[in-house]
Formats: C-alpha cells, sequence, structure tokens
C-alpha cells in the first residue's frame, strides 16, 4: 500500500512500506510515466507497486540510495534486473554496484529537476542526502535526519552530525524532510523528556497520535517544525542546555559536546 502526497507542484512523493518501519520513497512528476525509488531495502514493495493499477503505467527508471545499509540497499541487485534501473548512490558505497557514484557538490537531475548532494557522514561515512530545488525544496536524508530525531552514529562523530545538523538548519523552512524511518513516536517522547514544557511537541505528539491510528505516514516532516520540535536541531536552545546540564551533570563546553551529550541521552534511553 502506498501512501501518497503532492510533495511540490512539479512532483508527488508516495510512501512504501518495508520491513517494519522503513520507508521507500517513490518519486513521480504529472504527465511523465517514470518513477524514482529511494533506498528499497526491499524489492517486494516497489515491484507489488508496480504491478498494481496505480503503477502500471511507471517505469522504474532510478534508483537514488542515501547509504550502504541493507536495509536501504537489499533490494536493488533484484530491481535492477528485472527493470534495468541506473542507481545513484554515494562514491563509496560498497553494497551495491553503482551507475552514478556521487559525492559532495555534485548534482543530478530528477525529470529535469537539479538536484544537491550533499555528504553527511554520522550514520555511515558514506551517508549522502538528496536536495531537490523544486518551488517547495525537497530532503531525502535516509537515516540523517528523522522527524524530532536523528540516525545513530554507527560510523562516524558527533562532530560531524553536529556539523550536518547546522547545514540542514539553513535550509528554507519549507523544505519537506523524507527520512527513512517511522520513528517519530519514539523521538518525540524523547523530546518531550528533554523539553516537558514545550508546547510544539505535545502539538506534534498528538499530529502524529492521529496520523499513526489512520495508519499514515507521520512523514514528511519540515525544517521549520524540526527546528521547533527536534532535539538535536535545538541543541543550542538554553531549555534543551538546561536539561542536558541536568541529566549528565555537567556543562557542555561547546556544540559539539552538546551534541554528543544528546546523542548519547538518546542512545541510552
Amino acid at each position: 500500500m502506498s501512501h501518497s502526497s503532492k510533495a511540490s507542484a512539479e512532483l508527488q512523493v508516495s510512501a512504501l512500506n518495508a520491513f517494519s518501519d522503513n520507508y521507500i520513497w517513490l518519486i513521480r512528476r504529472a504527465g511523465q510515466h517514470e518513477v524514482i525509488a529511494v533506498d528499497p531495502g526491499e524489492a517486494a514493495p516497489v515491484i507489488e507497486w508496480l504491478e498494481s493499477d496505480e503503477g502500471s503505467a511507471y517505469q522504474l527508471t532510478d534508483i537514488l540510495i542515501t547509504h550502504h545499509h541493507h536495509d536501504h540497499t537489499g533490494g536493488v541487485a533484484e530491481l535492477v534486473e528485472r527493470y534495468g534501473a541506473r542507481v545513484s548512490a554515494p562514491a563509496h558505497c560498497k553494497s551495491v554496484s553503482v551507475d552514478r557514484p556521487l559525492r559532495e557538490g555534485d548534482t543530478i537531475e530528477l525529470f529535469g529537476i537539479t538536484t544537491h548532494i550533499w555528504e553527511t557522514p554520522g550514520h555511515t561515512l558514506d551517508h549522502i542526502v538528496y536536495l531537490v530545488d523544486t518551488a517547495t525544496p525537497l530532503l531525502f536524508c535516509g537515516d540523517t535526519l528523522f522527524h524530532a530525531g536523528c540516525g545513530r552514529l554507527f560510523e562516524g562523530s558527533a562532530a560531524q552530525m553536529q556539523a550536518n545538523f547546522a547545514r540542514l538548519a539553513e535550509l528554507p523552512g519549507n523544505t519537506l524532510v523524507y527520512g527513512a524511518h517511522e520513528y517519530t513516536q519514539a523521538n518525540l517522547e524523547f523530546a518531550r523528556q528533554v523539553e516537558p514544557d514545550n508546547s510544539d511537541i505535545a502539538a506534534d505528539i498528538e499530529r502524529v497520535e492521529q496520523l499513526r491510528q489512520q495508519q499514515r505516514p507521520s512523514l514528511p516532516s519540515s525544517i521549520e517544525l524540526e527546528q521547533r520540535v527536534n532535539p538535536f536541531m535545538r541543541y543550542q536552545n538554553s531549555a534543551v542546555v538546561q536539561a542536558l546540564e541536568a541529566h549528565s551533570g555537567q556543562t557542555p563546553a561547546d556544540e559539539t559536546e552538546a551534541f554528543a551529550l544528546l546523542r548519547s541521552w538518546k542512545d541510552n534511553a
């Protein structure tokens, strides 16, 4: 089952469920019969969609990968064999055969729309994000930025991830954020631990609960919303710093240490 949204005047983005909490994003453009899949950890949901009434008129032409983890790449080989799709992925991604290796500063065209590549090491060292330059920008960010959270630091450092978040925070507020997992409710519960008096977090918890009761995705989010509810976007906020001091018993020496303390708190929450 897919959940569609009109992401912008130019593009439509649909969510396919994979595993227990992954999303595979499908990108289409009105009037065209190609579709792009982002992070297909499983092939079956994409094949099922392409063989459905909704998807039967479409051809899978491209696959975009954000990082090498199997739950983002496991379906690639089968989809390439079946449909001949072109694979774009980080230049250092070793888990798939890559047709178009991508690095910081590269641009590609999606349906004729310029898409910028940013390297965002932290969750993994090869992680990239795709920033689609539509009137309402679209950010396909894998496991770097989640709604109200951020990816675990499996390979990179807190300094790297803090730098990523500082950069992402500079994007236009209306940028739509397409993370790769449905972690929102757990993330918001942690956000409420950090900032129990934040009314934006309380309101977002209610909104997301309604969406999930209807089995609808909590995504996309937006950069503007993240700046109000995501503790990893708010590590410089005085209320967050005070919470970190109370929880850890130490005053962060700088922004990187604040981010590291926050990530450690979340890891052990």
